[in-house]
Parts: C-alpha cells; sequence; structure tokens
C-alpha cells in the first residue's frame, strides 16, 4: 500500500531532477499535457509518438533514482479511471466520424466493434497514461509546498493556490486521523470483509467513521481560520516563499525537453 508519507519521501531524495526549480518542472508537465491533448482523436501516428513520450519520461524517472515499485503502483491506483473509459470506445461510434469500419467479429447484444473506435480507445488509454505518468513524476519529485510555491510564482490565482496550499498543510494531519480510526476499529476486532456481521451494521460503522472525519474537518477548518485572522490573514502578506532564480542546468532541462518533443512531433 503506498501512503501519503511514501510519496512525499520520494519527493525529498537528491537528484538532478529533484534539484530542478518546481517552476520549470511544473511548466514542463503541463507542456507536456498540453501537447498530449492537443494531438488528433484519431492518427496513424499518435501511438508512436505517445509511446516516444512515455520513453522519455520513464527516463526521467530513472534518473530522479525513483522508487520503481512505488512508482508503479501509483499508476495502477489511477489507471483504472482512464482504463473504464477507454475500454467502451471500441463499441461507440464517435461522431467526429463520418465513415466507420466494422471489425469482422460477431458479439452478442447487437454489439460490434469498428477500427475507428479502437484507434481512438487506445489513443485515449495512451494519452491518459502519459498525462498521469507526468503528474506522478511531478509529485514524486518536488516536495508538495515548494509545487505550490511554485504554481503560485508562475501566476497560478491566489485562490487557488491558497486551497491547495491548506490542503497540504492538513492532509497528512487528515491520514493520521483515519489511521487512529482504524486502529481503533481493528482492536475491538472490526473487520470491513468479516462475512460473518451483517453488512448494514458494517456499513453503518464505516459511515460513522466518514461523519466522524468530517466533523472533525470543519472543527479543525474553524480552529484554523480563527488563527489565521489572528496572526494578520487577510493583510496581504501572508505569502512568504524562497524566491529562488532560474538556473542554467533549469533552462537546458526545458530546452531539452522542448527539443526532444519537437524531434517526436517532426521525425514521427
Amino acid at each position: 500500500m503506498v501512503t501519503l508519507t511514501d510519496i512525499e519521501r520520494e519527493s525529498y531524495k537528491n537528484s538532478p531532477i529533484h534539484r530542478l526549480d518546481p517552476r520549470v518542472k511544473l511548466l514542463f508537465v503541463l507542456a507536456i499535457i498540453v501537447y498530449v491533448v492537443s494531438l488528433p482523436r484519431i492518427h496513424e501516428k499518435n501511438l508512436v509518438r505517445l509511446f516516444a513520450i512515455e520513453v522519455y519520461l520513464l527516463i526521467l524517472v530513472l534518473v530522479a533514482g525513483l522508487d520503481l515499485k512505488y512508482f508503479i503502483l501509483r499508476i495502477l491506483a489511477i489507471l483504472p479511471f482512464g482504463l473504464g473509459i477507454a475500454l467502451i470506445q471500441p463499441f461507440l461510434r464517435p461522431s467526429f466520424v463520418e465513415n466507420y469500419t466494422p471489425y469482422p467479429l460477431d458479439l452478442p447484444f447487437g454489439l460490434s466493434i469498428t477500427y475507428e473506435g479502437l484507434a481512438f480507445g487506445s489513443t485515449l488509454l495512451t494519452k491518459f497514461l502519459v498525462c498521469i505518468t507526468a503528474v506522478i513524476l511531478l509529485s514524486s519529485t518536488t516536495r508538495l509546498r515548494d509545487m505550490v510555491a511554485a504554481a503560485d510564482r508562475i501566476g497560478i490565482p491566489g485562490e487557488f493556490t491558497l486551497l491547495l496550499s491548506m490542503m497540504v498543510r492538513y492532509l497528512f494531519l487528515f491520514w493520521a486521523v483515519l489511521k487512529r480510526i482504524r486502529i481503533a476499529q481493528q482492536t475491538r476486532l472490526f473487520d470491513i470483509w468479516n462475512k460473518d456481521v451483517p453488512r448494514r451494521w458494517i456499513i453503518e460503522q464505516v459511515g460513522n467513521s466518514i461523519s466522524s472525519i468530517f466533523i472533525r474537518s470543519y472543527e479543525q477548518g474553524e480552529r484554523t481560520y480563527i488563527s489565521m485572522l489572528c496572526r494578520g490573514y487577510g493583510s496581504g502578506h501572508e505569502k512568504a516563499y524562497n524566491r529562488t532564480k532560474i538556473r542554467a542546468q533549469d533552462i537546458f532541462f526545458l530546452l531539452l525537453s522542448g527539443g526532444c518533443i519537437l524531434c517526436i512531433r517532426l521525425f514521427t
């Protein structure tokens, strides 16, 4: 099981990718996502280009010295969300395609598969895989507070970065609260998969746990907001980040990554 502590521990490693400026890494990931999304929905070179970008990202993962076990587990945890959408595409007929080529396969319930649906589904799944690989690479090589600071410095709206900073600050706190609740339940021999206990009672206990977390979140939010007001929140001086400068290796990484994307675009 990958925990929040494991994810944050990866970002404290020391490697050429970890030492890059957070703004550079954030812009790099945004550029990857924008390029991947801008690719045609159906094109014979889509998979080749996406595969090349995925290989480049995996090379960066190796350079960063990340734990491949945790990296793959995080991808597998998110992949089903895109996999479910991609799997139904071969059975659909997208409106942006005028002519369809049926796949010679007899299926029950009157279902049919088209080549265009297969191409669109495979492209969609590969795009999703490349995007989550880039995002996980960013989160695994950048500390959460540095990521929020980078987002604020590149011009992301202050309200959004404020919400992110509050989430980062208290995410681990509520994770610890959830762990304490789970330990308390286990000491009382509570097992959600116990078949000898009525399912309704188990669902009630899970609901009580979720309600308890929501109540604690509300109370913690009230205390935090009052503390922020007492410390001058709203005066316009609540942001104090370590303003580092862009270095030569940061510019080199941006040029290298931009050149790789350009070569993939031109020579594939």
